[in-house]
């Protein structure tokens, strides 16, 4: 079998009915489910199943309900299949199940966490005054060079660099819109996310702050599989420097395409998207069409895994 890695999708990827074929038709899932239920003493399996979906994007929602689907996907692939990988990474958020896969987090003390980080990240900045927008069509210089001309004094980043021509920008609102209108204006295109806070950008380094002592909570054990960072887009194998690359990752970019050109440098020929949605599938053709991609969020894409 070619080398393969799993990659697991963030914030964004939601849906009503995500993993809910999965829970009713493997006990592995069910059981997920139950899991996050307990550790949470919410029910986010309903929240998935049910939504509404303006409370199942809340960040505080969103985060805990996408890693819970993507480790139930995970344990139906493991369990039916026998599949596994030799790298793993996660898009923002994603990087929680990446970690809960490799080993170093327990699943349990993951959805705890990610649901604190939702929240902290959402009272970082008041609604209202971040924002984010993609920004296609346009380099990464040439996007680090609008970001610096036209910030004024307020914060205005790159926030994720998610594939060739598709990057995001975060920090304060009138700094975005400013940004969106030079954009516009160079004839390329930028569209405001509909997003509730300023993620990957330094107006998130409160929440980071309050993170960093909530993960004093809890342990980190060794990693089983490497682990492709979102902070450095390097390889991690250490559990001493987990937490401290989580802290980091709030307030830091997301460096998804360096992240995903550094295992296929590391040999990687196969990529499984694992939870819900195929975004990172569709950056990933765009990033290097010569690796295959599979998704896993149902029945339907779990029969196509041979």
């Amino acid at each position: 079998m070619k080398p393969i890695a799993f990659i697991f999708p963030g914030q964004g990827s939601q849906y009503v009915g995500m993993g809910k074929e999965l829970f009713e038709n493997f006990s592995v899932a069910k059981k997920v489910f139950e899991e996050a239920d307990d550790a949470l003493h919410l029910s986010i399996s309903a929240l998935c199943f049910k939504g509404p979906e303006e409370v199942l994007k809340l960040t505080e929602n969103t985060q805990p309900a996408v890693l819970t689907t993507s480790i139930a996907a995970f344990k139906v692939l493991q369990e039916e299949k026998g599949i596994t990988p030799q790298f793993t990474a996660g898009h923002s958020l994603g990087e929680y199940s990446a970690l809960v896969i490799s080993g170093a987090l327990t699943f349990s003390e993951a959805v705890k966490m990610v649901r604190l980080r939702g929240k902290f990240m959402q009272e970082a900045v008041p609604v209202g005054e971040g924002a984010m927008a993609a920004v296609l069509g346009m380099e990464r210089e040439q996007v680090e060079k609008l970001c610096e001309e036209i910030s004024s004094g307020e914060v205005l980043t790159p926030a994720n660099f998610n594939c060739p021509g598709q990057i995001v920008i975060a920090g304060h609102s009138k700094a975005v819109e400013r940004a969106i209108g030079r954009v516009k204006q160079e004839g390329k295109k930028a569209v405001l996310l509909p997003v509730s806070a300023p993620f990957h950008s330094p107006l998130m380094k409160p929440a980071g702050e309050r993170l960093e002592k909530a993960l004093e909570e809890i342990s980190v054990s060794d990693l089983k599989v490497p682990v492709v960072t979102n902070v450095e887009a390097e390889v991690n194998t250490s559990k001493d420097r987990v937490k401290e690359l989580l802290v980091a990752q709030v307030s830091s970019p997301v460096r998804w395409e360096e992240s995903m050109r550094k295992m296929i440098e590391k040999g990687m020929e196969q990529l499984f998207e694992i939870g819900p949605g195929k975004i990172l599938s569709g950056l990933m053709k765009r990033i290097d069409s010569r690796v295959e991609t599979k998704n896993l969020e149902d029945l339907q894409t779990l029969k196509k895994i041979s």
